[in-house]
């Protein structure tokens, strides 16, 4: 399918987008990345600059948005206002905004004779309160149809929905084939320190002493590396037409003081005391997707054990950061994009 296809990545100078696109120039596909750069990095890109057509521009604007998507195939939208915990907690008006973006795109999109849109949605669609307790996450939890199907996390989630509910309405209006990929606590090469896996890999790369975890320790992500998350999110492409959307996240609920522990681990060090910040923003208690569903109709689960994605994050980060830098802009990182 890929070969020669000319595909748009919105948000592809960023941590999924950059790996997204690597991905599909792989495979053999032509790139246009759209990215105004208030996140994302050209140097994501250094691998595959020289086969990618790059834009520089703001998407919620209609005129740089149809220039985009002009002349594409396929398109995946990962351009969104985001960051991790601490800034999605203290920006609600700015993650608002994508509902605004999300559906620019689409528009914009249609107009120009796109066949497929792949949307980047989040785990964050999913009600807040049944993620109290360790409870599987299964895409009927949120419904449409039903009266009180939905109860997203903050603006952000809320936002997220807006853009499923958007892409379906694509689909049942012209017939343009969609999908949308739930993704749970991605993690990875290039990602930034906002998100809770680099963080924790960052106050051990700099040996901070006592050890700073945010909350109790006890709440629990399922923490997904990021080749499974691209491969989610390509399967969906290719295989689902009619809006609907797939989890790409593991089953696994892995509490935030035992991620830290792994991190010592691989990294051979271990502070002298670990203090929990319990008046930072933490987000619901757990969170683990079931993958059923993304089996059954993309035939797409994840293959990276924590161990072995820690241990390439690691890797990456230890080799492209300096302690003295990181450890006088570390609480900036933690809250910015």
């Amino acid at each position: 399918m890929w070969n020669n296809t000319k595909v748009l990545v919105t948000g592809g100078a960023s941590f999924i987008g950059s790996h997204l696109v690597e991905h599909l120039v792989n495979k053999g596909a032509k790139i246009r990345v759209a990215d105004n750069l208030s996140s994302g990095k050209l140097s994501n890109l250094a691998a595959v600059i020289d086969h990618v057509e790059f834009m520089q521009g703001n998407l919620k604007e209609l005129h740089f948005s149809s220039k985009a998507s002009n002349g594409c195939q396929v398109v995946f939208h990962l351009a969104a206002d985001h960051g991790g915990r601490g800034y999605i907690a203290t920006h609600p008006a700015n993650c608002v905004t994508n509902m605004a973006l999300d559906n620019i795109v689409f528009e914009t999109a249609q107009k120009n004779g796109v066949e497929r849109i792949t949307f980047a949605s989040s785990a964050c669609t999913y009600p807040t309160d049944i993620q109290e307790g360790k409870i599987l996450l299964k895409e009927d939890m949120v419904s449409f149809d039903k009266r009180g199907g939905a109860f997203s996390d903050e603006e952000y989630g809320w936002a997220k929905l807006m853009g499923e509910l958007s892409l379906k309405a694509y689909y049942k209006q012209h017939g343009l084939k969609t999908s949308s990929v739930r993704i749970f606590t991605a993690y990875g090469p290039r990602e930034n320190e906002s998100h809770a896996i680099i963080a924790l890999i960052a106050k051990a790369f700099i040996e901070q002493d006592p050890f700073e975890i945010w909350g109790t320790g006890k709440q629990s992500r399922n923490f997904t590396y990021v080749d499974d998350i691209v491969q989610g999110l390509v399967l969906s492409c290719e295989q689902i037409e009619d809006g609907s959307a797939v989890n790409a996240g593991t089953s696994d609920f892995i509490s935030l003081t035992k991620a830290a522990e792994t991190v010592f681990e691989i990294l051979d060090w271990k502070p002298t005391q670990i203090k929990y910040l319990k008046d930072k923003p933490v987000g619901v208690l757990h969170r683990a997707a079931d993958t059923s569903y993304a089996k059954a109709t993309i035939g797409w689960q994840p293959t990276f054990s924590l161990e072995q994605g820690l241990k390439s994050t690691i890797d990456w980060y230890i080799k492209n950061n300096d302690h003295q830098k990181i450890e006088k802009k570390l609480k900036t990182l933690l809250m910015s994009r």
